[in-house]
């Protein structure tokens, strides 16, 4: 299998390694980088929403969905450290010109939908907290991404970064939220633990979270940032390198997830108590200034905002690793990052809402979910091509077993979503 010169992200790559003994430092950073995803604005919106609808019933959603991330983003992370390619290009490998093709619009699309929900959320940040428009907010929005997408010249030190600050800015703020929220500890013990529905509604608004947690975009991107980060010589070094590596995903990983139920646990403690039932994120805003207080909308806003602009740097950046693997075709980064800055503008201009925008967004993402996730499971699962790092048993039944419930839950939501246009 030959290993493209230009394939992934080159500010990525780095030597094989030597002989002497490397620690866990070098290798932490993709999972956070690929890790912005699971708290994109999108997440904003699902959570607040579900929280406020049903309280504590979905915690347990988001803890399954954390834990399916941890399995799929682990095998992305193998698969670029066993093989050298990222995702797309080992697809390149294997399948058809036709299907990659197919694969690479698929592909595109969930980056279109992961921009709308970012640009969207940015916007809405910049407008809550300084009431400026929507539409010079999204500007203002597309420049502060391109001024992100410039740390990438220094290195991938200074792009993860400037992206892990932004990240810890959202920690940050959902910890102050549920400190001022007061959750009740055992609806939360429960929410997390007792899996149950509330009709057709919540179910749609699981597979939301699920669609809003368990990104393709970031399957995609994160087998590109351990390709060639640090090469494995040997099987045992390869190993090696994916247990350094398997710690950086779990530290990210458990943060999001945490992120997730936090955002959850402060709409239900907030909004579900005083019977609100809250879709919008303009309105979580203001009424986290009048049931707490003006900081607390304030830091809500600062949230949002730094999700926004983070996440939106990470979407344009799986997008040129999608249409390099796929296609072997690439654009400069920076036209893509103005390409891509044009659908959400045009959906601020038409005056959609930006909320229901987000939601739509997050459904979107959840199809193209198996896309990305039944070829790498297929990939990973073959020992010619992953040596000592291929899919254990239990690892190939873990994660057939996410695969079903997702491609379920994606025909559940077609056919509501088909019954309710009718």
């Amino acid at each position: 299998m030959k290993i493209f010169e230009n394939a992934g992200v080159t500010s990525f790559t780095a030597k094989p390694t030597s002989k002497r003994k490397v620690g866990i430092l070098p290798f932490l950073g993709p999972a956070f980088v690929a890790g912005v995803a699971y708290i994109d604005p999108g997440n904003f919106a699902t959570n607040i929403s579900a929280g406020s609808h049903y309280g504590y019933l979905l915690l347990w959603v988001v803890l399954t969905s954390n834990l399916m991330a941890i399995l799929i983003q682990s095998l992305s992370a193998k698969l670029g450290i066993a093989t050298g390619l990222n995702l797309p290009e080992v697809s390149r490998e294997t399948f058809s010109s036709v299907s990659n093709l197919l694969l690479w619009i698929q592909a595109e699309l969930v980056v279109i939908a992961t921009d709308l929900a970012e640009f969207i959320g940015a916007a809405l940040g910049l407008y809550l907290l300084f009431d400026i428009p929507l539409l010079p907010a999204a500007f203002i929005a597309a420049i502060g991404s391109f001024v992100i997408l410039m740390l990438q010249r220094k290195g991938y030190r200074s792009l993860e970064a400037g992206i892990t600050g932004m990240v810890f800015i959202v920690v940050l703020a959902f910890g102050l939220q549920v400190f001022f929220a007061k959750p009740d500890g055992s609806s939360v013990i429960q929410g997390l633990f007792t899996p149950e529905f509330q009709g057709k509604d919540s179910i749609m608004l699981a597979a939301g979270i699920l669609g809003a947690t368990v990104m393709p975009h970031a399957i995609y991107l994160h087998s590109a940032l351990t390709q060639r980060r640090i090469v494995g010589g040997t099987e045992a070094e390869r190993k090696r390198i994916f247990r350094f590596e398997f710690i950086d995903i779990l530290l990210a990983m458990v943060i999001a997830g945490a992120v997730n139920a936090c955002m959850l646990i402060v709409a239900a403690a907030l909004f579900h108590t005083n019977k609100l039932g809250v879709e919008d994120l303009e309105v979580a805003f203001h009424q986290f200034g009048t049931l707490v207080s003006p900081a607390s909308s304030i830091i809500f806003g600062i949230a949002l905002l730094a999700s926004g602009l983070a996440s939106s740097s990470v979407g344009t950046m799986s997008g040129d690793i999608i249409m390099q693997g796929y296609i072997n075709k690439r654009i400069p980064i920076y036209i893509r990052r103005a390409i891509t800055v044009i659908p959400p503008l045009v959906i601020i201009a038409l005056g959609v809402n930006p909320s229901a925008a987000l939601v739509l967004s997050q459904i979107i993402l959840s199809f193209g979910i198996p896309f990305a996730l039944i070829p790498l499971i297929v990939f990973t699962s073959n020992k010619k091509l992953m040596g000592t790092l291929v899919n254990k048993p239990i690892t190939k039944v873990l994660a057939w077993g996410i695969a079903g419930i997702i491609i379920t839950l994606n025909v559940f939501l077609l056919v509501q979503t088909i019954v309710q246009l009718l």
